[in-house]
């Protein structure tokens, strides 16, 4: 059963897939912008292109006659994914949930007008001009977010009219790939946001659902998440419903981070990504039987997965550097090591700069800890460590 799987993108995330994957006997073809990204270092080989390049594309995918196309960012010419799929290449979890997702409008559109979820009210926007109408019809504060991000890049948040501009240049500045475009969301009035990492299987097998994660972010990116997140049975049941909807409405088999608001008068979607999420790195805790990387991979190559399993509560932080190094290091990890029912993950980036993240802190314990005292582990945690330039 050994497949062959081109890994587009190579992150830290995209790491733990080659690793899931190599675990199992199957070959990855690691693809990013740049040498020694961080799955590069543990797949079998690597491509260094601009996957927004489709010649580029179109020439690794016939030098490697893959049987799977895995996408883990959203900067590359998803559009090639269609033709790919009538070479007899699967693109996971298919080329529809890939072009609708890489594009926040597709996905939008999909959720609030095709599906009737319910979501904030929003707009898009091409220009200065066209993001300051549309801030006018959806009402201050509001958040403007480019169709095409990832961690929060380029996102921000407006509350006078003096950030209207400097939102959309942020924005801008933010943006992957050559869609120039942004959406513009009525604030959510929420006290909390969840991932709910949901699991498509193939050969009629039914879609499963993990413990729900809560996460909290600055500057749109996540800092902390925890398993489980507290939600009502009523919350958790609907947020379900709405992602087996968009999940089938999407097609193919894999695991995708649905992402929701939890509000007074009821749950909100948000976004949607068609792969392992980063606030989903709170797994490696061995908080569940199966982590989501390898609920990703098992989806994939159609090994069937009869139930996703609570283990332990769990926590992450992050490790974000703090300035721009052609060779970053850390210190206080042995302070880490030394702790009980903690570990931690580098990722290996060669480079670093303000804010990226550069490792992850994980706690566990037992079903009955509080997740609250669990988290504030994993955050006391993180200070331990120092990245240095």
């Amino acid at each position: 059963m050994n497949k062959k799987i081109i890994l587009l993108g190579s992150g830290e995330l995209g790491k733990e897939f080659v690793i899931a994957a190599q675990r199992i006997g199957q070959t990855v073809i690691a693809v990013d912008s740049y040498e020694n990204a961080p799955a590069m270092q543990v797949a079998h080989g690597f491509e260094v292109i601009n996957m927004l390049d489709g010649a580029a594309l179109d020439s690794i995918v016939a030098k490697h006659q893959p049987d799977f196309i895995v996408p883990e960012i959203e900067a590359i010419r998803t559009e090639r994914f269609y033709d790919y799929e009538k070479q007899g290449i699967t693109v996971v979890p298919s080329a529809k949930a890939a072009n609708f997702t890489m594009n926040r409008k597709a996905i939008r559109d999909l959720a609030a007008k095709e599906l009737g979820l319910r979501t904030a009210n929003y707009r898009y926007a091409t220009s200065a001009d066209e993001l300051q109408k549309a801030v006018a019809e959806v009402g201050m504060p509001c958040v403007v977010k480019p169709l095409m991000s990832s961690s929060g890049k380029g996102q921000s948040t407006i509350k006078t009219d003096e950030d209207i501009s400097k939102a959309w240049n942020y924005a801008v500045e933010g943006s992957r790939g050559d869609v120039v475009e942004v959406i513009v969301e009525a604030f959510v009035n929420f006290h909390s946001e969840i991932t709910l990492l949901t699991v498509t299987q193939n050969n009629d097998l039914p879609t499963l659902f993990c413990a729900p994660i809560g996460h909290r972010q600055e500057r749109g990116d996540y800092q902390e998440s925890w398993q489980p997140a507290r939600i009502s049975d009523a919350a958790l049941f609907e947020a379900q419903d709405m992602a087996e909807k968009v999940t089938e409405a999407l097609g193919g088999a894999g695991l995708f981070g649905v992402e929701f608001f939890l509000t007074d008068e009821g749950v909100y979607f948000s976004e949607l990504s068609p792969r392992p999420h980063d606030t989903g790195m709170v797994t490696l805790a061995n908080t569940q039987n199966f982590n989501e990387f390898e609920l990703h991979l098992r989806a994939i190559l159609s090994l069937p997965i009869a139930e996703i399993t609570q283990e332990k509560n769990g926590a992450s932080a992050v490790l974000l550097a703090t300035e721009n190094s052609a060779n970053p290091t850390f210190s206080g990890i042995e302070n880490i090591a030394g702790l009980p029912k903690t570990d931690f993950r580098l990722f290996g980036k060669p480079t670093s700069r303000p804010y990226r993240r550069m490792g992850v802190i994980l706690t566990n314990d037992s079903l009955e800890t509080p997740i609250e005292e669990i988290t504030e582990r994993a955050k006391e945690a993180a200070k331990l460590v120092t990245i240095h330039s």
